[in-house]
């Protein structure tokens, strides 16, 4: 009954039938690819795709249409390309997961931070070592340079995860949160090997 009232649609292209369809699931397999973003987080970073298509479908479900079921599928989407890395040698074994922080607020109104659940849905070590301070402006609306002032100081660590380990976000647009993430890390003495993006804008 619950399928008539409301059927279920792919996060990726809203086709009726699945969480995610054929052609989405596809494009969302392709093995991640090393970028460059305008501002380098200091440790090699990969995409998974571009923001289109199916990549900028998921991410949209995912954090603006509380779709919690895409969570368990892009955790093994980030699970498979991160063996992928390892067998290509670009990232040690066994690294943990590092989610990129986010508002509280944000977290909150999506049901839990959904890169936090990525990761955990991965099967990995997950570390939910980071999180912004409070007065921290939603980063979405900023320009490069507005988005490092924005983040100067405001990513904390509530403890220092074991290494190595892989910080992972949904999007790297400018690269200023991987930036600060990492910077914060590697300050307090953490062995952060690289950063990993469902997406790259």
């Amino acid at each position: 009954m619950l399928e008539l009232l409301l059927p279920r649609r792919c996060g990726g292209c809203g086709a009726p039938g699945e969480h995610l369809c054929g052609a989405c699931r596809r494009a969302l397999a392709q093995p991640p690819q090393r970028v460059s973003p305008r501002t380098h987080p200091h440790v090699p970073t990969f995409a998974f795709g571009t923001y289109a298509g199916a990549h900028r479908g998921v991410v949209l479900a995912m954090k603006e249409r509380n779709n919690l079921a895409l969570r368990r599928h892009l955790g093994a989407v980030v699970a498979a390309g991160l063996e992928h890395l390892e067998a290509r040698g670009e990232i040690p074994a066994g690294a943990g997961l590092v989610p990129a922080p986010t508002r509280a607020s944000s977290a909150r109104a999506r049901g839990g931070d959904p890169v936090e659940a990525v990761c955990r849905a991965s099967g990995r070590q997950t570390w939910p070592a980071l999180a912004l301070a409070p007065r921290t402006a939603d980063q979405s609306t900023l320009g490069a340079e507005e988005r490092r002032a924005n983040l100067a100081g405001a990513v904390r660590a509530a403890f220092v995860p074991a290494g190595p380990v892989i910080v992972v976000d949904d999007v790297v647009t400018t690269g200023a949160t991987l930036e600060a993430s990492v910077a914060k890390l590697l300050a307090l003495g953490c062995d952060v090997a690289a950063c990993v993006a469902l997406c790259a804008a």
